[in-house]
């Protein structure tokens, strides 16, 4: 397990959890636009039966998809044993499963689509390389992705006391950096309505 694991899986990820319970008023609040109204355009209209969420927490991003876009046979996983019993209880009809996004536990492409809210900030440069393969194999057609976005990496330091935590950059571009087979069908930005300048990426990328 990472450091950053290690941080997620203890008393930091539970207090994290405790104090972040995703609704549709916050997006509003910090976009000027619904989490809905952004899956909606991202997803709408896509052939998309069979999900997995890679840092799931308390399913709550699983649970807008399942309510709002109708979609089924959906899957989270999470390095939080406390996040994961958390999500069993608030979710229905969602199968969710303990486990590392650098370590993903299904065969090769078993979903149309896989994706992270928020997650991939958290790798260290020394594996999110890894952790964006994992996502890649099990992802049969679609690579969907919402993160904090720079156009350079950097670290945002000291985040609630801790530092080598947390990163922002383009995501969207280090996948087709990657792996170069992958198509850019849609991308977003969103800048944060507090005044800080903050941004965040949306995008939706498709193997060839």
């Amino acid at each position: 397990m990472t450091y950053q694991e290690q941080v997620w899986a203890g008393e930091f990820g539970r207090e994290w959890t405790n104090r972040n319970s995703p609704t549709l008023d916050s997006y509003s609040r910090n976009y000027g636009v619904s989490r809905v109204k952004m899956n909606e355009e991202f997803l709408s209209g896509q052939p998309v039966d069979g999900v997995l969420e890679v840092g799931c927490n308390q399913g709550s991003q699983l649970v807008f998809l399942q309510k709002y876009l109708k979609l089924k046979h959906l899957y989270g996983i999470d390095i939080m044993p406390y996040a994961v019993n958390l999500a069993k209880l608030l979710t229905a009809n969602i199968n969710i499963i303990g486990a590392s996004a650098l370590d993903i536990p299904f065969k090769d492409g078993y979903f149309d689509l896989v994706f992270t809210s928020g997650t991939l900030i958290h790798f260290h440069e020394d594996d999110l390389p890894r952790a964006m393969a994992e996502i890649y194999r099990c992802s049969r057609r679609f690579i969907w992705g919402f993160e904090y976005y720079s156009e350079k990496r950097q670290e945002i330091n000291n985040y609630r006391g801790q530092a080598n935590f947390i990163w922002k950059e383009d995501f969207c571009r280090r996948y087709m950096e990657l792996f170069p087979d992958l198509r850019l069908v849609r991308e977003k930005k969103y800048t944060y309505q507090d005044g800080s300048g903050n941004v965040d990426q949306m995008f939706l990328l498709e193997k060839g």
